[in-house]
C-alpha cells in the first residue's frame, strides 16, 4: 500500500478506488491476529498450568498433604512468606524497569507458577505475551525479559560456586564419590557458562549496566529470603533440630538444585539432610507436605485469579452494554 505524502491531501471514501480498498480489507484480518497473538498465547499458558497443577495434585500432591499436616502455625506463616519471595522481587525489579502497576503481580505469580509446573522458561514466555499485550506500559518487552531471565540465571550459578565452596568440604565425606564428582563438574560448567555470558554481555544484554547490578542484588535478595524463611518454615514444623541446622540443610537444598548433572536431585538433598539430622519419616513427610503445599497454592491462586479476571470482564460487559 503505498504511503501517501504530506503534501497532499487524503483520499476520500468517495474518491478511493476499489484497487485501493482492498488491500486495507484484507490486511484486517492479519492486523487483528498480531494484536490478539499475545493474549492467545498468554490462555494457552493458563489453561496448560490448570491443567499442570491438577495432574500435580493427583498425581502426588495429595499424598504428601495426608502424609503430615504441622500444627505450628509458624510453618504456614513463613511457608507463605517464603513462596511469595520470588514473585515480590520480580515486581520489585519490573517496577524499576517498566513502572508496572500492582496489576503485574498476578502475572508475575503465573510467570512462577508456569515456570515451575511446565517446561523452563514457559512462564517467561508468557509474562512477555503479558507485557506485548500492553504496549502502552512498554514498547520492547523482549530484552528486559531476557535479561532478567539471565541474570537471575548468573545469579543462581554463583550462589551455587559460593555454596559448593563452603558445603564440598564440610559435607563431602557423607556423599558417594561419584555424586561428589557430578557436582564439581556441574558447578565448573555453571561457573564457565556464567563468565561467557559476562565477557559477551555487551553482545547478550540489553539492558544497562545499572539495572543488571540492580537485578542481580535483588536475585541475590530473592535468594536469601527464600532460603532463611523456608528454613524457619520447617524449624517451626521440627523444632527439636536448630535453626542453624536447617539452614546448612537448605543451603544444600539451594545447591543441589543448580547443579545440571545431579540426577535425582531431590533424592539426594532428601538423603543427605536424612544423614546430617536424622528423623527420616517425620523429615521426608515433611518434604512430601512442603512439596504439595506449594502446588496447593499455584491451584488456589490460578483459581482467584481466574475470578477476579471473569468478574472484570462480566464488569466492562454490563457498562458497555
Amino acid at each position: 500500500m503505498n504511503r501517501l505524502r504530506v503534501d497532499e491531501p487524503a483520499s476520500t471514501p468517495s474518491t478511493m478506488s476499489t484497487a485501493d480498498v482492498a488491500p486495507l480489507v484484507a490486511l484486517k484480518p492479519v492486523q487483528t491476529l498480531r494484536r490478539r497473538w499475545p493474549m492467545l498465547l498468554a490462555t494457552i499458558l493458563t489453561i496448560a498450568m490448570l491443567i499442570g497443577v491438577g495432574r500435580e495434585l493427583f498425581d502426588d500432591g495429595l499424598a504428601g498433604i495426608r502424609r503430615i499436616v504441622p500444627e505450628s502455625w509458624g510453618f504456614y506463616l513463613f511457608f507463605v512468606a517464603s513462596y511469595f519471595t520470588l514473585p515480590i522481587c520480580d515486581f520489585i525489579i519490573f517496577r524499576r524497569l517498566w513502572n508496572v502497576p500492582p496489576t503485574a503481580f498476578p502475572a508475575l505469580n503465573r510467570k512462577r507458577i508456569a515456570n515451575d509446573i511446565l517446561i523452563g522458561y514457559s512462564g517467561d514466555a508468557y509474562f512477555y505475551a503479558w507485557a506485548r499485550a500492553r504496549l502502552e506500559m512498554v514498547a520492547a518487552p523482549f530484552g528486559a525479559v531476557k535479561d532478567v531471565s539471565i541474570v537471575s540465571g548468573i545469579t543462581g550459578n554463583v550462589t551455587a560456586l559460593l555454596l559448593g565452596l563452603v558445603a564440598l568440604p564440610l559435607g563431602y565425606q557423607l556423599i558417594a564419590p561419584e555424586v561428589v564428582e557430578a557436582m564439581i563438574w556441574s558447578l565448573v560448567f555453571a561457573t564457565a557458562l556464567s563468565l561467557g555470558l559476562i565477557l559477551f554481555s555487551k553482545r547478550v544484554f540489553s539492558l544497562p549496566r545499572r539495572d543488571l547490578w540492580f537485578i542481580f542484588w535483588i536475585d541475590l535478595l530473592r535468594i536469601g529470603g527464600t532460603c532463611v524463611t523456608i528454613a524457619l518454615a520447617w524449624a517451626w514444623a521440627i523444632p527439636s533440630v536448630s535453626l542453624g541446622m536447617w539452614l546448612f540443610l537448605v543451603a544444600g537444598r539451594q545447591l543441589v538444585s543448580r547443579l545440571p548433572f545431579l540426577p535425582n536431585k531431590d533424592l539426594l538433598f532428601a538423603n543427605f539432610a536424612i544423614l546430617v539430622i536424622g528423623h527420616d519419616r517425620t523429615l521426608s513427610d515433611l518434604m512430601a507436605f512442603t512439596a504439595a503445599s506449594t502446588v496447593v497454592m499455584h491451584g488456589l491462586l490460578l483459581l482467584l485469579f481466574g475470578a477476579v479476571y471473569v468478574t472484570e470482564r462480566m464488569r466492562k460487559w454490563r457498562e458497555e452494554r
